[in-house]
Order: C-alpha cells, then structure tokens, then sequence
C-alpha cells in the first residue's frame, strides 16, 4: 500500500510538472510563429508600398532607384553613423581609405539631427579658411544638408585637388549664417609632434589616430628624459585607429580595463586590457580636451581620468563612442552598420554623452599687462647684435635658433592659450607634489 501510494504521488508530480511545462513551451511556440507572421505582414507591406509609389507617383521611378532610397531612409534611420552604400559612395569610400584624394580637412558627424563639425585637421584647407569644432553645415555649396546623411555630405565635399567649394555654417555666437570660401587640396597631416615648455614639461599634440601615433609618442616621450611632466592635447583630434588608442594609454597605464565594446551578441564583445610591460613613464599628465574631440579621443581622455592617471582640462568631448563595420551586400554595395558601443573602464558609455574635464577652460586668450620699456630694450640689443656682426663682416647663421623656436613654447603662446596655460599651471603643481612623495 506504501509503495503504491508512493507510485501514485510520484505520477502526480510528474503530470502536475507537464502541466507546467507543457503550456510554457506552447506559448514560446506560439510567440515565435506570432514574430514570423508580424514579419511577413511587415515585408508585405513594403513591397505593397514600393509597388504602390512604382506605379502611382507623378514621376516615372526605376525599381532599383526606389530601393536603394528606401534602405538609405532605413539606415539613416538607425543611426547617425549607420548608412547604406550605394556603388558609387562604396568606390568613394574606398579611395578615402586607401588613396590619396582631395579634400577640405575636416571630420564631420551629426548632433542633434544636424551636420557637425567634429574637428578642423591641423593645417588642411578648411583649417586655414576658418572652420572650427561646433560649426553646423546648413549648406554645401547650394545644397542643404537638412535631410543629407554623413556619407553623402562627405562625398559631394571630396572633390578634384584646386576645386573650390562654399560651405554655409551656423557658428554659437554669430548672429547670422556665415558663408566660408574653400579650395579643396591633398589631406596630409602630421599626426603627432612634439614641443617643450619651461624647463621640465613635455607638450605632445595628437591631431588624429593614424598607424604611426604610438611609435611617435613613444620616441617623443623617450627623447625627453629632462621632462617630468606631460601635456597630452586631444583638442579636435576626431579619433582614428582603435588599436591605436589602446596602445597610447597603455604607454601610462600598468593594469586594468582601458576600454570594451559591447554589441548584441557576444561575438562582438571585446575587452582591451593593459599591461606593464607597454607602461613607459609613471609623470604626471594634463589632457586637454574639446568639443572637437571625439572617438579615439574620447577613449584616451576617458581611460585616463577613470584610472586617475591624468588630469582632463578644457571642455565636454563631442560624445561618439560606437563600433561601425562595412559589410557588403553586392560586388559594387554595401551597408555600414554599428554593431557595438564602448565603454570606459568604469563602465559609463561615450555615445551621445562624452566626457567631461576634471577642470572646465573655455577658450580664450590671458591678459596681461607687459612691460614696453623692458620688451624695447630686448629687441633693441638683438637689433644692435646683428648690426655689429654686419660691421665687422660676421655672417649670422641663424638656423639653429629658427629651428629651436619650433620645438619650444613660449611665454607668449602660453597666454594666447588658456586651456594650455592652464594646463601647464595644473602640471606644474603636479610635479611639485610628486616631488615631494619621493
């Protein structure tokens, strides 16, 4: 009688359990069939509208022209960063990335549904006509750019090497649009050099993330051995390589998270730790940032002041912190897509928020009251040293002191430059207290 009461409890369970488990696994089942038949009425109703505009709209439309403008307004509409490339933005894409082209200099991305300038490069034509971080591009020549994606805009501003271009821009402070003449030419920049200041701090300038940015950083740092300080400017660097900014925090940092990307399934989540092997110096370090700082930048700036190895000065970075691949869909198209966003060793996310400074600067230039007496009187004893050399037929090489001029930045610059100025103050007071531990 025990064992068949036992038996019969037993059963129980288990029909009570099938119970259970057999409506839970019927809904699933259900779910899923409820997704594909949504999916199908969906693509039904997109080839009903295609069909519907092919045949109907006032204009004659080509089948393929229809669908290459319906998957350009699908991506556009996922991102600002996501787009789909028709033959010919593919082809253009490929000659930015493997060729020499003409252009104006400058990275642009959206904010706020606008066209933006991300960052002027250093010395490029669009640098030299005036262009700065934050500037809205309302129109291309005579083409607005209010409806215009990332892409398109960048290859109607690619152009023939001497070609000119007018861009209309909307600049915070200006009480009307500004209209800005440029002549394209061949983009080459150098992406990282070097200066001195005073006596013991090393200015390093990163204007873009190219292949060569850790070698470079590296050799400026090594040659310095004088330095105990170090100014790192991101200031308009729109990013670049990501191994690269890797690499160029692991020059500081000895262990930990320096940045991760997370996507919607774990094949394209990944996690870039440093090592102490890479750690080349242990001074104290200034960054300084803006808002034409971005990506690659961002991921520097934001590793540093989460492992408290550095001191950000200036002000919040652009805010571009995800993963875009090229995959293709034809020989000729394909679609640029995001598949993942990074994240900074504390955890916290770039896109669309940025990072902030430790210390706010805004741009400007320091006053200050000079002595005339004192500034003649210096000018007029380098005057008369050349003058003498003349009389008594001395010819004066000069060379070294143009040279040396270049590598070195003065009192003068230092108060044309806030942020820097600043900077240099914070670094200054950093060396001090470091000096004082040892």
């Amino acid at each position: 009688m025990k064992n068949r009461l036992f038996l019969s409890l037993g059963f129980i369970t288990t029909l009570g359990m099938l119970a259970l488990i057999t409506p839970s696994l019927f809904a699933k089942e259900e779910t899923k069939q409820a997704k594909e038949v949504s999916r199908l009425e969906a693509l039904t109703k997109f080839a009903k509208v295609i069909g519907i505009v092919e045949n109907y709209y006032v204009d004659e439309e080509n089948i393929t022209d229809l669908i290459d403008k319906s998957l350009k307004g699908l991506m556009s509409n996922l991102d600002a960063h996501s787009a789909y490339l028709t033959a010919s933005d593919f082809e253009n894409l490929k000659v930015q990335t493997d060729g020499e082209f003409g252009g104006l200099g400058i990275t642009v991305g959206m904010r706020d549904g606008a066209l933006t300038v991300i960052a002027p490069l250093e010395g490029t034509p669009a640098d030299k006509a005036g262009l700065k971080a934050g500037d809205i591009i309302l129109k291309i020549n005579d083409k607005s750019t209010l409806n215009m994606n990332i892409d398109e805009a960048v290859s109607i501003m690619r152009g023939k090497v001497g070609t000119p271009i007018d861009l209309t821009i909307v600049r915070k402070g200006e009480s009307k649009p500004l209209q800005v003449h440029i002549v394209r030419g061949i983009i080459k920049i150098t992406s990282v050099y070097a200066k001195k200041i005073a006596k013991e701090i090393l200015y390093v300038r990163v204007t873009s993330f190219d292949k060569k940015v850790v070698k470079d950083v590296k050799k400026a740092i090594k040659d310095a051995s004088w330095a105990k300080g170090m100014i790192l400017d991101l200031r308009n660097n729109p990013g670049g390589l990501l191994d690269q900014a890797v690499g160029l925090v692991d020059l500081f940092v000895d262990d930990g998270v320096i940045v991760s990307q997370k996507g919607r399934y774990k094949k394209d989540n990944k996690t870039f730790d440093a090592s102490s092997s890479s750690t080349i110096t242990k001074m104290p370090i200034v960054v300084l940032i803006n808002g034409g700082s971005a990506s690659a930048s961002e991921i520097v700036s934001g590793a540093l002041q989460d492992h408290k190895r550095a001191v950000l000065v200036g002000e919040k970075t652009f805010g571009k912190g995800s993963v875009q691949v090229i995959l293709p869909v034809t020989k000729k198209e394909a679609i640029k897509l995001t598949i993942a966003r990074y994240y900074l060793p504390s955890g916290r996310t770039i896109q669309a928020v940025g990072v902030t400074p430790d210390i706010k600067v805004l741009p400007g230039e320091l006053k200050v009251h000079e002595d005339s007496f004192m500034l003649k009187e210096a000018d007029l004893k380098k005057h008369l040293k050349k003058e003498l050399a003349k009389v008594e037929g001395k010819k004066i090489d000069d060379t070294k002191e143009k040279e040396d001029k270049k590598k070195i930045i003065t009192k003068k610059q230092l108060q044309k430059d806030l942020q820097l100025k600043e900077g240099v103050d914070i670094i200054k007071a950093l060396i001090i207290t470091q000096g004082e531990k040892k």
